[in-house]
């Protein structure tokens, strides 16, 4: 079985810039930056027929290329305790537009289609029993932060493996923002499993 989703990768820049903020919370557990992406469709665990289903069908999308920005921070809650801090994503059309089409091919492959809303953004930290007032200084401190432009020229299917240290995050394919069939092959190979698609 293969954990994947659907998203957006950060150019190293803007992976530095995020991680110069991640400090000054005890008890939050930050998450490495090599893991900052952009969610647009979490798939879950699927066998390799459906992988390859997957793969397929996001082949087959045609957006066209667009700039993004970060915005703002913010914290996600559960019983009114917060749970994790993310950076957020301007408001975009052109984003939206591409989780939908995104969630159309998935669906036109054999998913369930999602029912929760949309919500773009990177998730900076994961909280427990930490000092809401700590995390209020945080988001003082950064809530006026806003990235450069991003360009966004492709859309990634990752890989997700959980382990004690946490989720490790893998690119297994991406995809351009121009249309153009994708002829390529690629693996992956874990202790636990191997991913391969073949090209067509």
């Amino acid at each position: 079985m293969f954990r994947l989703f659907v998203g957006l990768d950060i150019p190293d820049s803007i992976r530095e810039s995020l991680f110069d903020m991640t400090s000054g919370i005890p008890g939050v557990r930050w998450i490495p930056d090599e893991n900052y992406h952009i969610t647009l469709r979490f798939i879950g665990e699927v066998d390799r027929h459906m992988a390859e289903e997957v793969h397929y069908a996001l082949s087959s999308v045609s957006i066209p290329a667009f700039d993004l920005q970060l915005s703002g921070i913010g914290t996600f809650e559960d019983r009114k305790r917060t749970k994790s801090l993310w950076v957020g994503v301007e408001k975009s059309t052109e984003l939206i537009r591409m989780q939908e089409t995104v969630e159309r091919a998935l669906v036109k492959a054999g998913m369930s289609r999602e029912t929760r809303r949309f919500f773009p953004h990177i998730t900076l930290g994961r909280c427990r029993d930490v000092a809401e007032l700590d995390i209020a200084r945080f988001i003082q401190a950064h809530n006026l932060y806003r990235s450069p432009k991003i360009p966004v020229s492709e859309f990634c299917l990752f890989s997700s493996i959980l382990t004690a240290d946490g989720s490790h995050y893998t690119i297994e394919a991406d995809y351009p923002t121009v249309g153009a069939p994708v002829e390529f092959d690629y693996s992956h190979t874990t202790d636990s499993h191997a991913l391969t698609v073949e090209a067509y």
